[in-house]
């Protein structure tokens, strides 16, 4: 293989490499995620157990009574209950911090040390010293120290958001697993939104509706990514030489 040839192969593998490590794609829309492949079709499409013989829908006697407390009623609970069951999660975060700290110390010492008589061998030795030095006063010490320091953190954080989620699990306590995924795409950027946790079936309000501070283990997620994200982060390579170098 020539130089010039080994020269394209290179540019053509650099080339190649920048555009799998960019986030989104060049000259088109970010993809939209396929929902075949999500947690939420699965758990909808595969069955849950029956949790009694009369919730069973080949019991004989489902059908016989004129009242039912199905569902489908007219004042049957129709709160997510069983696996595949949809309920929305309701994302109101207003939280706000504020943490300030002064300190301040101050301290002052003075120490003064003198031999003024011991078997009369300090007046010896003033007669071998320097004129005017004496062991009168042999030591004298002084110290002054301060310190003062102040910290403040100020932090406001608000996020309104509304999405559905799909039961994945019910657990053996009965708590259900939810976890729900939402897309938004708006020319070349797109908008992602997740959800997952625990829920207790009597969390649930009649509306079908839960709040995002009674799901436990919640994690929610929301960000983006597009053109416009792209251009506020910094290139992979400064990320890399952020990381590397040492100052």
């Amino acid at each position: 293989m020539c130089p010039t040839e080994i020269r394209r192969s290179l540019v053509a593998a650099a080339l190649t490499l920048t555009v799998a490590c960019t986030s989104s794609p060049i000259g088109r829309k970010p993809d939209l995620t396929p929902i075949q492949s999500t947690a939420d079709r699965v758990a909808m499409v595969t069955y849950a157990l029956p949790q009694s013989l009369e919730t069973a829908p080949h019991f004989p006697g489902a059908g016989a009574s004129l009242w039912t407390g199905d569902r489908g009623s007219l004042l049957g609970d129709r709160r997510a209950m069983q696996q595949g069951d949809i309920l929305t999660v309701v994302i109101e975060i207003d939280d706000k911090a504020e943490i300030s700290n002064s300190s301040d110390r101050s301290q002052s010492a003075s120490q003064t040390m003198g031999v003024p008589s011991l078997v009369g061998l300090p007046q010896k030795l003033d007669s071998l010293l320097p004129a005017g030095a004496t062991l009168g006063s042999a030591v004298g010490l002084n110290s002054n120290s301060s310190s003062q320091g102040d910290g403040s953190v100020s932090r406001n954080e608000k996020l309104t958001l509304r999405i559905a989620a799909t039961v994945t699990d019910v657990l053996p306590n009965g708590v259900l697993a939810v976890e729900g995924q939402q897309e938004v795409r708006v020319n070349f950027e797109l908008r992602e939104l997740t959800v997952s946790g625990f829920v207790r079936p009597a969390d649930i309000t009649r509306q079908n509706e839960i709040t995002y501070d009674k799901i436990a283990s919640a994690r929610i997620s929301y960000g983006g990514r597009g053109q416009v994200t792209d251009m506020q982060q910094p290139r992979y390579g400064n990320q890399a030489l952020e990381k590397l170098l040492p100052f």
